[in-house]
Order: C-alpha cells, then structure tokens, then sequence
C-alpha cells in the first residue's frame, strides 16, 4: 500500500514542472535572424608530430647458474708390456781412400806430381807417406832482350805415424825437402857475363825428424798436453850447414774458474867448422792465465825469452801476452785487442823461404834474429750474415833488426873474377823501424753456387836509418769468387795487387886502393795478377783440373833484375785408390 501511494506522488510531481513549461513557451516574443554568409566549418593547423617507437629493451635478466660437479676418477684398463732398449746408431762416416794420385803438366815443361798413401781410418793408430815434385824449366827475357834460364825445383816427401792411447797420442814424422834455385837475373850493365846454369844454381836440402807426445782428453779440468822433440839439419852445400835441436811444448788445465799453464820452447844451433860461428840457442817460457765467458774473454801472460845472438853475449827479452774480446752483438760483432810481442827466428831455412837468391855462404848462417819487441793491435770480427765473416783490425809493432833484402854490385873493373856480385845475389839488410798496419778481410755466400773473399793490407814504415822498406809493397789485395756446382763442378778466379815496392842495389867498387860503397834505388811499379781454377769431378774419385796464373800476361819483378815468368797454364787429374 505504502509503495502505491509513493508512486502516485512522484508520478503528480514530474507532470507539475512540464504544464509550468508549456505555459512561458507561449509568452515569449518571437524574432527573426538573416545570416548573410554559408556557413563554413573550419579546423585549426595542428602541428603533428612524428617518431618511431624505441626498439631498446630496458629491461636485464641476470640469469643465475647453480651447478655442482662431482668427479670420479677414471680407472681404464691397460697392461705391461716390455720394450727393446733404443740403440744409438752414429752418422755413417763417409769413406776414406787409402792414397790419391794427382798428376799434371803445363807450358815451360812444368810437371807436376803428388802421391799420398794411408791406412784406412783406425782406432788405434795412422800411418802415411806423402810425396810430392814441382818444377819449371821455362826462360825470361831480361833488358838485354837475352833469354836466361829461369826454372826451378820444389821435392818434398814425409812418412808420419800416429798412435792413439786412452788417454794420449803418440806421433811423428820424418821429413825431407829440397828447394833448388837458379839465380837468372843479374844486372845488365855487365856485358859479356853468360853464366851458365851449374854456376848459378843454389841447392837447399832440409830434413828431419820429430816426435811428440799430446793429451787426448777433451775435459779441461784435466792436464792437457802437447810436447815435441825435433832434430832438423839444413845445407846449401857441403861444407855449409847446421844442425837444429829444439824442444816446444805447452801444459795447461783449469783450476777454481780460470785456464792456467805455460809454454816452453828451446832451439839449439849448432853449426859446421867451415861457418866458423859459435852455437846459438832461443829459449823461452811463456806462463799464462785465461778467463773465458759466452761473452768476454781474457788473456794475461807474459814471455820470458833469452836469446844468444850471432856476437856478443846472451840478451834477455821481455814479451807481454795480453788478449781481451768482448761480444758487442754476440756472432756479429765482437771488439778484441791484444798486447805482445815475439821474436822471429832468422834461421836458413826460414829466410830462403822469403828470397831464395841470397849468397850461399857465411852470411846465410849469421843472419840476427828479428825482435818485435811490442805489438798493439786491435779491432773487430765477427759474422757477414752472408754465410760468412769479416775481421777488421789495425796494429803498430816496433821492431828491432827488421829484416830486408839488397843486390850486391861489384865494379868489374877491380874484380873482374867475382861473379857473385853481378846483382843476382842478395845481401841481408837490417834496422829498426816501426810498422802500422791496417788490415781487413771478408768472406761469405752469394747464393747457392758462388762464394767470395777478400782480403786488404796497408802498410807504413817508419826507419831508423835507411830510406825506405827495400822490396816492401806499401799496400797488397786479393778477390776471390768461388763456383760451386752441386759438389760436381768447382771453378774460381782471383784477382792479386801488390803495391808500389823500392828494390836497393848497392855498388862496391875502387878508389886508389879503397873501397868505395854506393847505391843504387829501382821502383818497382803495382802490377795485377789474375789467376783461374776449374776442377770437373767425372766420379768420386776421377776429377780433372785446369789451373791458369796471370793470365793478364802482367810484365812484373819478383826482385829487383828478377822478371817473373808471366803466364803458367797446368792442366791434369786426380785420382784417388
């Protein structure tokens, strides 16, 4: 009942307002609007805006790993089986021939033969002979334009052994060589002078003996060893010689980190009654300390040396023997320097080596010995990096009896017998000088098949009394180019200089019964020399050679009235059994 008379009385309420409505609508004065344009509906310019949604994800995972490992070991299932031990087998030696036989010929009727014989290779010992000719027989032409005769003979021959102990060797030799020599040249102003060859032929036989007796053990905390008794008697003819007795030998081991020892050396001369000289003799003992390490190495010693002269009595001689070396760039470059000094024995058979044209006679066996009395030198060595090295050094010596060479003239006016004295003999000179020399040498590969040296020297003396260095070069060289074909076909040429030399002559001749010495001065101008070698091996023990010297043709004097026999071609084989 309560919700119909609720009803009816919103119901009474709503229709109230709308009859209220209508009532004002009908009062209101009504008025009319002209609109004189279209209506024309617009919209504002809107600035749009224009982007791309970001495509970077801002959001991190960190993931997060958790594991655990358990290990197990593996326990696989194997056996034991034995091996042969491993067996050093060494590199296989190549092989030996017991003796070659190398045999040629070339122009002037120059022969040439060697022969060497030897047991196979050894443990216990060696044993060989060796034998070997060379001559000439060609002729010059002096300034005369007269041909002379200008050959020569070299015969050598040696029978050596060899015993090998545990711990030492045992060796020795005899020895045998003789030098024959013809003295052609002479001076042209002495007509009707033909000498023949008989009386100008100079004969020098050496032989000997030696044994010794040297260590075997490598290990330098060992004594090492090596010492030699030797007997050598020399001739230029029968009534003319000497014997030689000497002793050489060196002992040395290392002791707390450094290499010490000494070296002993002495020489004995005895001579025949016709050279009336009384017997000579060097001896010296040269104790020593080293020091070495893989960059330095050093030398401290010092040369006690007594040397009974040709007059007067015994002389004392001090030789320091001090070496240094230090590695600036280790294998490449490397800086030494030393100290020292030495005395140069003067003996026949080592003067006849330098010039063989002296006058046999008692001059030949008096000749005092050469006294370096101090050697500086140093400089650098060390490797091309062409397959190769190089050393490079500069060194000042004073010398004490420096020994040169002059021509003896005679006046054949007063000595019209003395064919000696003809200028084809020479006399010993000697004076104290002082010697720098700057020396350089080079080695290494252009490739494969071809090789080179060279070598350099420069020289500056300084006399005491005499003018110049007779018969010394002031420079020398020499280049080399190597071939080598795979070990088949070897073949070289070589180019050798020697510098501007001044020979002396000296001239004796009379002045109301008094001698009177002058001298006379020859300048021997550079010359060149070109040498070639070819060597074909057809099997390994058939090979065939070519030799070919100054084939430049060059016109130059050994010595002074001395031309040289210019061009020399050999040609032969070898042959090994």
């Amino acid at each position: 009942m309560k919700k119909a008379i609720f009803i009816i009385l919103i119901a009474s309420l709503s229709i109230i307002p709308l009859s209220a409505q209508k009532k004002q609508q009908e009062t209101v004065i009504k008025r009319e609007v002209t609109l004189y344009n279209p209506y024309r509906p617009s919209l504002n310019d809107v600035l749009k805006k224009s982007f791309l949604p970001d495509l970077t994800d801002t959001a991190t995972i960190k993931p997060v790993f958790r594991y655990d490992i358990q290990s197990r070991p593996f326990m696989p299932l194997y056996s034991i089986s034995s091996i042969k031990p491993a067996s050093l087998v060494p590199d296989p030696l190549p092989k030996l021939y017991k003796s070659y036989i190398k045999l040629g010929i070339g122009d002037y009727l120059t022969p040439l033969g060697e022969v060497s014989i030897t047991n196979e290779r050894s443990k216990t010992g060696a044993i060989g002979l060796n034998l070997r000719h060379f001559s000439t027989n060609g002729k010059v032409k002096l300034q005369n334009d007269r041909k002379v005769f200008a050959g020569y003979m070299d015969n050598d021959a040696s029978l050596y052994g060899k015993k090998f102990f545990q711990s030492s060797i045992l060796q020795g030799s005899v020895d045998f060589s003789q030098k024959v020599r013809y003295a052609y040249g002479y001076d042209t102003i002495f007509r009707n002078y033909y000498p023949q060859k008989k009386d100008i032929k100079l004969n020098y036989i050496n032989a000997g003996a030696n044994i010794g007796l040297a260590s075997a053990v490598n290990d330098s905390s060992q004594l090492q060893y090596d010492f030699n008794l030797k007997y050598n008697f020399f001739t230029s003819a029968s009534d003319l010689y000497l014997h030689n007795i000497g002793i050489h030998g060196i002992a040395a081991k290392n002791y707390a980190g450094f290499y010490m020892g000494s070296g002993i050396d002495f020489d004995h001369y005895l001579f025949s009654d016709s050279l009336r000289t009384d017997p000579r003799f060097v001896f010296s003992i040269s104790p020593f300390v080293k020091k070495k390490t893989s960059d330095w190495a050093i030398k401290l010693g010092l040369q006690f040396l007594v040397d009974r002269r040709v007059e007067g009595p015994a002389k004392l001689h001090f030789y320091p023997d001090v070496d240094f070396r230090f590695n600036i760039v280790p294998s490449y470059v490397s800086f030494f320097a030393d100290l020292s000094g030495k005395m140069e024995q003067n003996s026949p058979s080592n003067v006849i080596l330098q010039n063989p044209f002296l006058k046999s006679d008692r001059g030949l066996y008096n000749i005092a010995n050469t006294d370096y009395a101090l050697v500086f030198r140093g400089g650098l060595t060390g490797s091309t990096g062409m397959g190769g090295n190089y050393h490079l050094s500069a060194s000042y010596s004073i010398v004490n009896d420096f020994l040169m060479f002059s021509n003896e003239v005679a006046d054949i006016f007063y000595f019209p017998f003395d064919s000696l004295r003809r200028g084809n003999y020479f006399n010993p000179v000697s004076d104290n000088t002082e010697i720098l020399n700057i020396h350089g040498e080079f080695n290494g590969k252009i490739n494969e098949n071809f090789s080179f040296n060279a070598a350099g020297n420069y020289y500056r003396y300084t006399l005491d009394k005499i003018e110049f260095a007779w018969n010394m070069p002031d420079w020398d060289g020499r280049l080399g180019v190597k071939y080598n074909l795979v070990n088949k076909i070897f073949a070289g040429v070589e180019l050798e200089a020697l510098g501007r030399r001044i020979e002396l002559l000296s001239a004796e001749t009379m002045f109301y019964g008094t001698p009177v010495y002058s001298k006379r001065m020859l300048q021997m101008p550079a010359h060149f020399n070109i040498n070639l070698n070819a060597e074909y091996k057809y099997t390994r023990i058939l090979s065939f050679w070519v030799k070919l010297n100054n084939i430049s043709f060059d016109k130059y004097y050994e010595w002074a009235n001395y031309p040289s026999l210019r061009f020399i071609g050999l040609i032969g084989f070898t042959y090994s059994l």
